[in-house]
């Protein structure tokens, strides 16, 4: 692997460019194969690039650039470490106490704590000194509103729509994406 691609990559996960300036945000909205709304966050030196690059990979695989973040709710996530017997109802009364809006357990048994997102630190914070759990993640999230997910029937659909999540997630500059379906991509 070329030192050049290694330094660049190294920058980026540092939120810079390879001659050190800070990267900008970019948040794309769009629906794709399926009916399945998207929100796509980058982080780029040059928006006007990453914005044309993929809106034509979009269009490319059947979709297309439209508002969507009306589906979605902006939160605090908060996972803690898995812990053998954890009950998210134990730990309810001590995470409203330290601010969390909603409290549930991942696919893997985790706890997850939900929060306004301006308050996502201080309520992990106050939560792991109460409970001495510790955060394997804090992040802020687009949360798809639960009355409007998307289930894909169809086996074409769900190949649509994994090919255009496969094209998106080529673009460098990507940083997460967030979609109003339950399948995991």
């Amino acid at each position: 692997m070329p030192k050049a691609l290694i330094e660049a990559s190294i920058a980026r996960g540092q939120g810079l460019n390879v001659s050190g300036e800070a990267l900008e945000s970019l948040t794309i909205e769009a629906m794709l194969p399926g009916s399945v709304a998207a929100v796509i966050e980058c982080q780029t030196d040059q928006k006007a690039r990453v914005l044309q690059d993929l809106r034509c990979i979009i269009k490319d695989y059947g979709g297309t650039v439209t508002p969507t973040t009306y589906l979605f709710e902006k939160k605090g996530q908060i996972v803690l470490e898995k812990k053998d017997g954890l009950n998210p109802d134990d730990y309810l009364e001590k995470a409203i106490e330290a601010g969390a809006a909603d409290v549930d357990t991942d696919e893997e048994g985790r706890l997850v704590l939900y929060t306004e997102p301006s308050e996502t630190k201080a309520v992990g914070e106050a939560f792991t000194k109460e409970t001495g759990l510790k955060i394997e993640s804090s992040d802020i999230i687009w949360d798809p509103n639960k009355d409007t997910m998307v289930k894909l029937e169809k086996e074409e659909d769900i190949r649509d729509l994994e090919e255009a999540i496969h094209a998106i997630r080529e673009e460098p500059s990507v940083q997460d994406i967030y979609l109003n379906t339950k399948m995991k991509f």
